[in-house]
């Protein structure tokens, strides 16, 4: 029996739905990058993405899977953050793991909980995401090919219709992978039992006993914990379990609206416009309510900008912190004295690379503004030599003495002098970022205090890496150079900084 080409054509459609695990890219893959990458310029061309931040969020979050076991993904609303968890679960269930995968691999069948607030989210966002559906005609259109789905998924009786409770899929070793899908609804309790692979908790369950019950079985399985969400709860106990962590293996990220091209700038407008003023930050930006107070508090579009190209007579300076124990950051600024305007133009937070990969990085194409660096760069790397010198070594422009707020005070700089610099500057309209800053901007808006004991207020130290080389180069800036230019002629920002109480 012969088929029309309408049939033809419906099949073949079909057979494409059925595939999506496999043409899958996250941001942060080389070819979803602009101006470069191929699937960014065919979606540019027909006008389906537009120009954005390039942080590679999607890819940082499953590359992190290898060395940490609890991860969260604080989004703003739509950004793709419930895309990131069905991918990485579908390809742990599957085994098939893309050539470019440099996350936690299972060479075995895994046992997959998932966690969703309500029978109705875990049906229309979960189950969709992974299965595509639970009919004949749409199921095997989410991530997770229908050629791999083993028997029947089990539907649960749960006072609404099509909602399922566990499904099987077959492992790449040939084995089989199950996967239970919980809700938040079923109690603490109802967490307990078997010793799962993975965890995925797609929106944040309001009883922390779930979280802790899901990590506790965790314990047993070595397994790995997702959680991705929009922090519509606030600073919550969970919320402040991975802001305020200081151990490894707990690993947090970040996208705002700006982090997604899919969100076209028509569209992000009219939904901003839905949304209530109290919750737009955490709908668009992803950012909780830091509890007793974020430190910069000026709203950031007051303080983004649209790059542009620095004038020659501008004096820079870059910034480092060198990633001893933890990431890797950078930050260049430019300084327009005429009208007392600091600009954050570019920045870099890198782990897990060596020291020629950042001293490249650092350099590009401007090694010839100078970079400032912290006082711990006088430590020593495993072959006895000094951090800064081994950057040195690698051709970086670096000043001659560490960071420090007077050219006579060396050693350990006290931090709050150049947070109430910068702070100023923001009420005043004297420090503007790039937009395509991302790194910064994501530190700034969760950089917050907290109480001791003593009720004294401290700042939580994590996820600092880009704001400290900045704090450097913004002490530093007298130290600033125009390309060109010779000697140690210094270029002096007016009283916001030199007129500071030193520490």
């Amino acid at each position: 029996m012969t088929c029309s080409v309408e049939e033809l054509l419906s099949k073949l459609e079909n057979r494409i739905a059925q595939r999506k695990m496999f043409w899958h890219l996250p941001y942060g893959h080389p070819d979803t990058l602009c101006p470069d990458g191929a699937v960014w310029k065919e979606k540019n061309q027909a006008g389906e993405w537009e120009n954005y931040s390039n942080r590679p969020w999607q890819l940082e979050f499953h590359d992190a899977g290898k060395n940490n076991q609890e991860r969260m993904l604080i989004c703003g609303n739509r950004c793709g953050k419930s895309e990131s968890g069905a991918y990485e679960i579908a390809i742990h269930m599957t085994g098939q793991y893309p050539d470019w995968w440099t996350g936690k691999r299972f060479d075995k069948p895994v046992l997959v909980w998932t966690g969703s607030p309500t029978n109705e989210t875990s049906r229309d966002i979960i189950q969709k995401a992974l299965l595509g559906g639970s009919g004949k005609s749409d199921l095997g259109t989410g991530f997770i090919p229908a050629e791999l789905i083993v028997e029947k998924p089990r539907m649960r009786q749960a006072g609404c219709s099509d909602v399922i409770d566990m499904f099987k899929v077959r492992h790449a070793s040939g084995g089989v992978s199950t996967c239970s899908m919980k809700t938040y609804e079923q109690t603490w309790r109802k967490w307990q039992g078997a010793a799962p692979d993975v965890v995925w908790m797609d929106e944040e369950p309001e009883d922390y006993k779930i979280y802790l019950e899901a990590l506790t079985r965790l314990l047993t399985s070595h397994g790995l914990m997702l959680v991705t969400f929009t922090p519509l709860l606030g600073q919550t106990t969970l919320v402040r379990h991975y802001h305020d962590a200081t151990h490894d293996g707990v690993w947090l990220g970040h996208a705002t609206w700006d982090d997604a091209p899919h969100l076209l700038k028509v569209e992000r407008e009219r939904m901003a416009q839905s949304y209530p003023s109290w919750q737009l930050q955490a709908r668009t930006m992803g950012v909780p309510m830091m509890g007793e107070g974020a430190i910069f508090t000026t709203p950031e579009d007051d303080i983004v900008v649209d790059p542009f190209e620095i004038p020659g007579h501008w004096p820079q300076i870059k910034g480092i912190d060198f990633g001893i124990g933890h990431p890797f950051g950078y930050g260049k600024i430019a300084y327009d004295r005429d009208s007392d305007i600091i600009y954050l133009t570019d920045c870099y937070r890198k782990s897990d690379r060596l020291s020629p990969y950042h001293a490249e990085r650092v350099k590009g194409k401007s090694n010839w503004i100078p970079v400032a660096w912290p006082h711990d760069g006088h430590k020593r790397d495993s072959k006895g030599i000094e951090f800064q010198k081994v950057y040195k070594n690698l051709g970086v422009n670096m000043t001659s003495k560490s960071a420090r707020y007077t050219n006579d005070k060396g050693g350990g700089q006290g931090v709050w002098n150049i947070i109430e610099t910068i702070k100023e500057r923001e009420e005043t309209g004297r420090f503007k970022v790039f937009k395509t800053c991302g790194d910064y901007l994501e530190e700034r808006r969760n950089y917050h205090i907290k109480r001791d004991k003593n009720d004294i207020a401290e700042i939580v130290t994590r996820r600092e890496d880009t704001l400290k080389a900045v704090f450097y180069a913004v002490m530093m800036l007298r130290k600033a150079k125009t390309r060109g230019s010779t000697g140690n002629k210094q270029h002096a920002p007016t009283r916001s900084i030199l007129s500071m109480r030193l520490e």
